[in-house]
């Protein structure tokens, strides 16, 4: 086993903490199956309309792509550092720290993305059903989910994995229980004919409005790599964070075909260009105007997404904080574990502070809703940035060690990083394809802010090169991991 306390905080991770279960559920709860499917998926049936369900799949098949190829990475380099880790020792030392540097940013953004959702899913939820609760009155539950996150992750990692289960559980079994009433209320109107380019919206080619329907749905696929943080606390990591990386995006990818099959087929293929998020056109909408009190399992599923997705957010961001923390490369102070409960205390804190003072400030500045977009906005163009640099990484990696297989380590990651390109250009706005929407201000802002960060993280790593260069040695980056 690597040495993890060089940091000199006396305790390491709790080893051996959570088995296949939890960690799945890590990377499922990390990618919001609910809130996905209710809120994020259904922008893709403005160009693929009635075959919202091919560009689901198609979306499916690219993101299992990036799936494998890190798989392939977490089964050779099982580290708290993940994603980092893997760019660092299949590409550059260099690389390994930008990406640590994107990606803890990105995560630690995700709980107050989530929250600012849950703040104002509740607010407008209690407006609607109790016309005397205010409707701007968000902001109580966004302290509430910052809470709720940071006593289970102070608790450890099995109190936190645990929450995520118990959360994604219900979710998933709320949502497949109306996808199934959908299926049978829409009776002989089933059909395959969803799964064909027949049914794209009006104005769209029959490949260009699934592809970029598809496009839009793949970035519902993000967050199914959240459970290699947790290397270094689950139970026989080579292998259990490999299935819960695959297992994840294709368990979910699975539930996202089902659910948006059941929708289209009861909605209507040749009306479902018009289906979105809210209004009578949306999940919402037709569980209240159809099913009655099926709005209630519905609304409750999205609001358990929001807090299991924040919480998986904040294990992500704070195991990797923690990882580089004890590596150097981040301030130490961040590897400081908690004696008893073997949780990454100070990167923990540092958390929930990002989490309040994010959603609080971005919220009041603009509206919750507006914040919610522009931070996502910027969480979506770095994870997808990493995913590029994490399939390059894989090719890298398996060139340079023993056990190349060209199509698992070469011909997949290129595929891989050819479908996210796509998905790249439009998170960040840049109409290089027709169907790429110009972001519009303040939305448009994310770009901007996530390119001085970016920035500011060259500087660090030009002045760590320069006054402790032994920091980026590729030895640095092998002492985070696990040899288990």
């Amino acid at each position: 086993m690597a040495n993890a306390g060089g940091s000199g905080t006396g305790a390491e991770l709790r080893r051996d903490a959570v088995g296949g279960t939890a960690v799945l559920f890590q990377s499922v709860t990390a990618m919001a199956p609910a809130a996905a499917v209710v809120a994020s998926i259904p922008g893709g049936a403005v160009f693929a309309g009635g075959s919202l369900p091919l560009s689901v799949l198609l979306a499916l098949a690219a993101s299992l792509l990036t799936a494998s190829a890190l798989g392939e990475l977490a089964r050779h380099l099982p580290a708290a550092g993940s994603v980092a880790t893997y760019a660092a020792r299949g590409l550059h030392p260099a690389a390994g720290f930008l990406v640590a540097w994107g990606y803890v940013f990105a995560e630690a953004l995700v709980p107050p993305l989530v929250l600012l959702q849950l703040g104002f899913t509740m607010a407008g939820t209690l407006h609607r059903q109790w016309a005397a609760y205010p409707a701007d009155l968000w902001w109580p539950w966004v302290l509430a989910g910052a809470a709720a996150v940071a006593a289970a992750g102070y608790r450890g990692i099995r109190a936190s994995a645990r929450l995520g289960t118990v959360l994604g559980v219900f979710e998933i079994a709320a949502l497949v229980v109306f996808a199934v009433l959908l299926i049978v209320q829409a009776g002989k109107a089933n059909t395959l004919s969803v799964f064909t380019p027949s049914h794209t919206a009006p104005g769209q080619s029959a490949a260009g409005g699934v592809l970029a329907g598809s496009v839009y749905c793949m970035l519902a696929f993000a967050g199914f790599e959240a459970a290699a943080p947790l290397a270094e606390e689950a139970r026989r990591p080579r292998q259990t964070i490999r299935r819960a990386v695959v297992g994840a995006a294709l368990g979910v990818g699975a539930f996202y075909v089902l659910t948006t099959y059941a929708m289209t087929v009861y909605y209507g293929p040749g009306r479902f260009a018009g289906f979105g998020a809210d209004g009578d056109a949306s999940w919402d909408g037709v569980a209240r105007g159809a099913f009655g009190l099926m709005w209630l399992p519905v609304f409750l599923a999205v609001v358990n997404s929001c807090v299991a997705n924040a919480n998986a957010g904040a294990n992500a961001a704070t195991r990797t904080a923690y990882a580089f923390g004890r590596a150097g490369l981040f301030p130490r102070l961040l590897a400081t574990v908690h004696p008893r409960h073997r949780s990454p205390v100070t990167a923990l804190a540092a958390q929930t502070v990002v989490t309040v003072a994010v959603a609080l400030a971005l919220g009041f500045a603009y509206d919750p809703v507006t914040a919610f977009y522009l931070i996502a906005t910027g969480v979506v163009i770095v994870v997808v940035g990493v995913y590029i640099t994490a399939n390059l990484a894989c090719a890298g990696y398996f060139l340079r060690h023993p056990g190349l297989r060209p199509v698992r380590h070469l011909l997949i990651p290129a595929l891989a990083s050819t479908a996210l390109v796509p998905a790249l250009l439009t998170a960040a706005g840049l109409p290089v394809f027709s169907f790429v929407t110009p972001l519009q201000p303040p939305v448009s802002y994310a770009g901007a802010a996530v390119g001085a960060w970016l920035l500011l993280g060259v500087g660090v790593l030009l002045v760590v090169r320069r006054r402790h260069p032994e920091r980026l040695s590729r030895s640095a980056f092998q002492g985070v991991e696990v040899d288990r």
